[in-house]
């Protein structure tokens, strides 16, 4: 086992290896979102702000060696009067820059690619959140929005791949990003002589279900998505199982498609594609840095006064369905119920995003969320205790300071691409907390062995690991805190970038 302070050492060096590969070559990262948000100012200057994840983060290195270029919707006026734009990715060295290009479709575009294809149609599939006897209903406004929003937007973004990719007059690598994407590859693949074409990666970063499930979708849409995705040279998922669902799906539904499950590889129109699972991850130094500023250090005061006295359990999430929050909350009920040693002991504390919100089904979502933890509140607190406590809003800094302090962190998700909040929270936890974890979250395949690992749907068995973890000896504790770190150090976002990059090379792509 190699000693966690020496990951960083690895994840640079594998870093530079692969920039040195890359060395002449141009990246293309294709998005939704850029990975900066501009506004204007009064005096009509731009300001800009690094949104959040560690994709930026894991690039800082690599364009040091390679040009990058990032396209992705405008979000803002600022963004669509921009248009392009250089950005600093290092204030130190102004010559390390990203070119941003915005693309700005039509407000009705966007809502159809967006809120009705995107989210919720792909997202609830791909989800399995679909309730099958009533939803989806596709009718003329959903084709509609698949004919002029869906595929209209990924229009524009194959056409900007094309057009970057001829500026570059030379080998480019092209990353698109998830679900959104799903048709650029294919009118990219087919507009450019072999020549020309660049190197095609196209990561999901949600999951892929089993082939049934996608009959859900009509015929013609199914068969565009896997058309398209068998252009691209690598496609890459969060686990195992779901690209082996993916290949599945080809299997069923892509005629003339023949599949390879021992090589992870589909042959299809005289092109093979390449299927690799790529666990996404955090950027730890980051994390680790900022839970040391003053922000998160005012909020874990705050926290452990509010808490003091009690065990806590906490649950970070967006407010989506498929993050499971509702049964969360009963199964916090089963345990005082079956366990009522527990009651005026532990404090639930949920921590929830704002996800989505234009989405009906979300809205639904909510009301459920605040009836259940009112409903547990009334049945067992009293004055002095309040068993859940449900905070709502996108406060990082308040998040970052609750996952300092919990005993248990409850992932419960239905499904899950892969759950960052299940290795940010052992990352930075201080009590040796334990990770209670869906067997359907994509973070199990690596974190399973320091967790428990729960069926998300069984009310009664998350209880009584709710009572477990509560109950677990200070060194048992310890020792799956101790695993879930040294795991999570070693795969982190550097590491999930170099897989992908490592792969390229290895395949001579």
């Amino acid at each position: 086992m190699t000693n966690p302070d020496d990951q960083q050492g690895l994840a640079d060096n594998c870093l530079q290896d692969q920039t040195e590969y890359l060395a002449g070559k141009k990246l293309i990262i294709c998005a939704n979102r850029a990975p900066f948000q501009f506004e204007k100012t009064p005096e009509d200057e731009y300001t800009y702000e690094r949104g959040s994840g560690g994709l930026v983060t894991a690039l800082l290195g690599l364009t040091q060696n390679i040009d990058a270029t990032w396209i992705a919707c405008a979000q803002s006026s600022a963004d669509r009067e921009l248009e392009s734009v250089h950005v600093p990715l290092d204030q130190n060295n102004p010559d390390r820059t990203i070119h941003i290009k915005f693309l700005s479709p039509t407000t009705e575009a966007y809502e159809g690619y967006y809120n009705i294809i995107a989210n919720p149609l792909l997202w609830f599939l791909q989800h399995s959140m679909w309730d099958v006897p009533t939803s989806p209903i596709i009718n003329r406004d959903t084709w509609h929005a698949w004919d002029n929003g869906y595929r209209t937007v990924n229009e524009l973004f194959a056409r900007a791949i094309i057009e970057q990719t001829r500026e570059n007059q030379g080998a480019s690598l092209v990353m698109l990003q998830d679900y959104h994407l799903y048709l650029a590859a294919r009118r990219v693949r087919d507009s450019l002589p072999p020549r020309a074409r660049p190197t095609l990666l196209h990561f999901i970063h949600i999951p892929w279900p089993g082939s049934e499930y996608w009959q859900i979708l009509p015929p013609n849409m199914r068969f565009s998505i896997l058309d398209s995705l068998c252009a691209v040279d690598i496609l890459g998922f969060q686990t195992k199982d779901d690209g082996l669902n993916f290949i599945r799906t080809c299997e069923s539904f892509l005629p003339k498609s023949h599949v390879n499950f021992k090589h992870g590889r589909i042959w299809y129109r005289n092109h093979a594609t390449y299927v690799r699972d790529f666990p996404i991850s955090i950027d730890v130094d980051s994390i680790q840095n900022q839970v040391h500023s003053p922000e998160v250090e005012e909020y874990r005061s705050e926290i452990e006064t509010n808490t003091a006295g009690h065990k806590v359990i906490v649950r970070v999430d967006r407010i989506e369905p498929s993050k499971n929050i509702v049964r969360g909350f009963l199964a916090f009920e089963e345990l005082l119920d079956l366990h009522p040693e527990h009651c005026g002991e532990v404090q639930f504390l949920a921590y929830l995003v704002p996800s989505r919100m234009g989405v009906e089904e979300y809205n639904e979502y909510l009301d459920k969320i605040n009836a259940t933890a009112g409903r547990v509140n009334a049945k067992y607190g009293d004055s002095d205790w309040e068993p859940v406590r449900v905070i709502i809003g996108e406060n990082y800094e308040r998040a970052l300071a609750a996952l300092q302090l919990y005993d248990v962190l409850l992932v419960n998700a239905i499904a899950d691409g892969m759950n960052l909040v299940a290795k940010e929270g052992p990352i930075i936890n201080q009590k040796d907390g334990v990770l209670i974890l869906s067997e359907r979250a994509g973070a199990k395949q690596q974190l399973g062995v320091g967790a428990i690992v729960i069926p998300p749907c069984d009310v009664y068995a998350t209880a009584e690991s709710m009572h477990q973890a509560l109950t677990m000896s200070e060194p048992e504790k310890k020792e799956k805190s101790r695993h879930l770190k040294w795991i999570i150090e070693k795969e982190d976002i550097v590491d999930w970038l170099c897989r992908q990059l490592q792969t390229i090379e290895e395949l001579g792509l």
